[in-house]
């Protein structure tokens, strides 16, 4: 039987309220593990839509509150972390599930990286301080010409820190990410998932960004980036680059106008989730399962329990 299930879909697609269905349908059986990149930062609650403390109370999750805004946390290490926290739950008899909408997260558990290279701290960090001055575009013009196969790729689906760091392993080593991939063995053996996949009319989506975009206002957006701010925090810092987060900044310093400055969080989130879409069409593992999201949610958490149970019971036949 694979060892978790993975519910996945673009921003605002009902993926965690599913999620939290599924768990209240089989209560005490179900741990949620979040597979959001920008979860992890610790004081991003409002802008990153996470969990609630009574959410949490209620299901147990994993994945969240892991670093300050002005650490770096990556894929890899998401999948290290996420391979512990599987195999924990699993031994606590429970079925693990993984909910969220960065497909760099998944892929780490489907197609674990590679072995790095030793490399020397000191450099790494100078290398990190210096790229980080740099702006998006010459560091794509960087990436055009030290690996151009990544910079195709990232000019589709990639974020500031995924360019920084693809950047950062040709400079440091003379290779490419895709090659130490190709020569270089996986850290550790492939997680097996069951990957469920909400699919919601385009139109559905972009309504409930913008609604969700106001809801995030009223909760208080702006004081959350504004603390952070105070905190020493600022849009150098990888998690302040986070849709939401970065906008918001030219208000606190009277550059902008937070009218104008919610508007532009709505266009670029409605451009990531039509990125995120076209990321989960080619690169999710085979035997991914589309859902319907505008189906009723009941119905969608008894097609999941029922594929689940389908599949360990073809794992374990009866008389086996």
């Amino acid at each position: 039987m694979p060892a978790a299930l993975a519910i996945v879909g673009c921003t605002a697609s009902g993926k965690s309220a599913l999620a939290l269905a599924l768990a209240r349908a089989r209560p005490g059986e179900i741990e949620l593990v979040s597979a959001d990149a920008m979860q992890v930062y610790r004081g991003m609650d409002i802008g990153t839509a996470k969990p609630t403390p009574l959410q949490r109370a209620a299901v147990p999750h994993h994945g969240l509150d892991l670093v300050d805004p002005g650490e770096r946390f990556s894929a890899g290490e998401f999948g290290r972390r996420a391979r512990a926290w599987i195999a924990e739950i699993e031994e606590r008899g429970r079925v693990p599930i993984l909910v969220g909408g960065t497909g760099f997260f998944l892929r780490a558990l489907t197609h674990p990286i590679f072995s790095e290279p030793p490399l020397d701290p000191a450099r790494r960090e100078a290398l990190r301080g210096w790229l980080s001055r740099l702006d998006e575009d010459v560091l794509h013009a960087w990436l055009a010409r030290l690996d151009p196969e990544a910079a195709q790729r990232l000019s589709a689906w990639g974020g500031r820190q995924r360019l920084l760091r693809t950047l950062e392993v040709p400079l440091l080593t003379g290779r490419t990410l895709a090659w130490w991939h190709r020569e270089s063995p996986p850290e550790a053996p492939a997680v097996q998932l069951t990957v469920f996949v909400l699919d919601p009319p385009r139109e559905r989506v972009y309504r409930a960004i913008d609604e969700r975009v106001g809801a995030m206002a009223e909760a208080g957006l702006l004081g959350e980036v504004e603390t952070l701010l105070r905190a020493g925090h600022d849009q150098r810092s990888p998690g302040m680059n986070a849709t939401g987060y970065a906008e918001l900044i030219p208000v606190l310093r009277g550059e902008e106008t937070l009218e104008a400055a919610l508007e532009l969080v709505r266009k670029r989130t409605r451009a990531y989730a039509r990125r995120q879409l076209t990321w989960f069409r080619h690169q999710l593992p085979a035997g991914a399962v589309w859902l319907d999201a505008s189906r009723p949610r009941t119905e969608l958490v008894e097609e999941i329990v029922r594929r689940y149970t389908a599949l360990a019971v073809d794992e374990h036949p009866v008389g086996s």
